[in-house]
């Protein structure tokens, strides 16, 4: 009697060391990963019925936004650019600066105009120009050139100032352009010049002027 009660306690001793060594376990939701207002980030936990014990839940879809605003600043360094006495043999000039700033991701044009296609006198009429509607060919010139150093930092940078053409006529001129942000840290970016080169028969005057309008057109 004691031999067999001694085997089927063994037995049984021996089937629940086997069911134990196994741990075959069934996965078992206990909870869910959820964002509020967006059912389709849920994502179930599960618990493996083991201890010790690790759950984990991924929810993959949280958006981060954010706003950078544009920036853009031009400073001119006169409101003028006296020219003083212009004569016949050589070119009198004239010129200013122009610093640009700004996080323009295709960068910035900047164009130039004559609003009165040449240098007038309210006095005796006359204008200078390449033109000889009047008799009297002269010439009124527009430059641009690039300052020598550049203030951005952003990879693939150009910028262009090339510009030198006879104006006679309210056409806007492109005197600087690029193609990406840059500083505004005070290191001029163009330098525009005027020169203009009269005949000895353009009319005397001391009060030929014209007014030039600058436009900046920023790509975003």
């Amino acid at each position: 009697m004691n031999t067999k009660i001694k085997k089927i306690s063994a037995t049984i001793a021996l089937i629940w060391i086997l069911a134990t060594s196994t741990n075959v376990y069934a996965d078992v939701q206990i909870g869910t990963g959820s964002v509020t207002g967006s059912g389709g980030l849920s994502t179930p936990i599960m618990w493996d019925e083991a201890f010790p014990w690790e759950a984990t839940a991924t929810i993959d879809g949280i958006i981060v936004t954010a706003q950078v605003l544009p920036i853009l600043n031009m400073v001119i360094s006169s409101d003028s650019i006296a020219l003083g006495t212009l004569n016949n043999t050589t070119y009198t000039t004239g010129s200013i600066d122009l610093e640009v700033g700004t996080n323009a991701s295709n960068g910035v044009a900047i164009t130039a105009s004559s609003k009165n296609g040449g240098l007038t006198s309210a006095t005796n009429g006359s204008t200078i120009n390449n033109l000889s509607a009047d008799g009297i060919a002269e010439s009124y010139v527009f430059n641009s050139a690039l300052n020598a150093a550049s203030d951005s930092t952003v990879a693939g940078y150009t910028q262009t100032a090339n510009l030198n053409t006879e104006v006679n006529n309210t056409t806007s001129h492109t005197i600087y352009s690029t193609n990406k942000p840059e500083e505004s840290n005070g290191t001029n970016d163009v330098r525009f010049s005027v020169a203009s080169r009269i005949s000895t028969q353009t009319p005397a005057g001391n009060d030929y002027k014209d007014t030039i309008v600058f436009s900046i057109t920023w790509n975003f």
